[in-house]
């Protein structure tokens, strides 16, 4: 049983102090990222922003809550072996089968992105469509601005999976599944509120469903094995995936990138079918072998 340091702290105090650290964090992560003798508008520097923002923004800020709110800060953001939560040794076939099924889930993600995009609102509300649109488009600028940085040489592929896949990853993984979803007892209804927050947060509407998927799943994933790492290799499959693949069909393969977006779409429907059971096998097997 973990020892909580402010047991008696109100649930609403606890997220009140927690946003309170994360905003000086923030605007600490502002002071340095003003003294950096860097050029501000090239890529290199969104590159290091980006990299600052996980580590100060979402990977400091729960370790700080973790210690405060906790005696073995370690077991409650779930990294080391939780005895309260029968977590098992970190397992190497669990592992695989984490990348198994973010690989799989690759074409009913592009459904459900697909489905999303067919989203229209009344023409009451044109605005804030337009907002939203404009939103998507922003975020899929900046992040072919990030994996277009010096024409694509080869040793930006590993940066760019280390600051655009792991760091956020590991930060994400540690805010959503490590600290808020904690807060509730009720374990579904921790995965899926999680999961709805994790999406809604993005600010990227046309990615919703597809997000709240995938934040059920780490939610699931972390529920299932009590161990944060398998939500994080997962979350860091999905994300460098998209950056492999990026780059591969750009700079290799020389393939449009809304054609590989389109995969388990239209014509390809079939890669829908075929892969969604063998995803959802693989997550039957991880709960098995979790013990549950």
């Amino acid at each position: 049983m973990l020892k909580s340091r402010h047991s008696n702290l109100h649930p609403l105090l606890k997220i009140a102090e927690w946003l309170l650290i994360m905003l000086v964090c923030t605007l600490l992560i502002f002071v340095i990222w003003s003294v950096l003798p860097i050029d501000y508008g090239s890529t290199g520097a969104l590159l290091v922003f980006q990299a600052l923002q996980a580590v100060g923004v979402f990977i400091v800020p729960t370790f700080v809550v973790a210690y405060l709110w906790c005696d073995s800060p370690m077991m409650y953001l779930h990294i080391g072996k939780n005895p309260g939560a029968a977590a098992q040794p970190f397992d190497w076939r669990l592992a695989l089968l984490s990348m198994g099924v973010m690989i799989t889930a690759i074409p009913l993600i592009n459904c459900l992105v697909a489905l999303n995009g067919l989203l229209s609102l009344p023409e009451s509300m044109s605005g804030l469509e337009q907002w939203m649109r404009s939103a998507e488009e922003q975020a899929e600028w900046l992040l072919k601005r990030f994996m277009t940085y010096h024409d694509g040489a080869w040793w930006m592929l590993p940066v760019n999976i280390m600051v655009l896949a792991v760091l956020p990853a590991i930060g994400e993984e540690l805010t959503f599944r490590g600290v808020l979803q904690s807060f509730f007892r009720n374990r579904h209804v921790a995965v899926w509120l999680t999961a709805f927050i994790f999406s809604f947060v993005h600010f990227q509407f046309y990615g919703f469903l597809p997000r709240l998927l995938l934040g059920a799943m780490l939610g699931y994933a972390l529920v299932w094995s009590g161990r944060i790492g398998y939500s994080m290799l997962m979350h860091a499959t999905n994300n460098a995936l998209s950056v492999i693949v990026f780059y591969l069909g750009t700079y290799v393969w020389h393939i449009a990138q809304d054609d590989i977006d389109a995969l388990g779409t239209g014509s390809t429907w079939w890669l829908t079918v075929l892969c969604t059971p063998l995803m959802l096998a693989m997550m039957y097997i991880f709960y098995r072998r979790c013990g549950k």
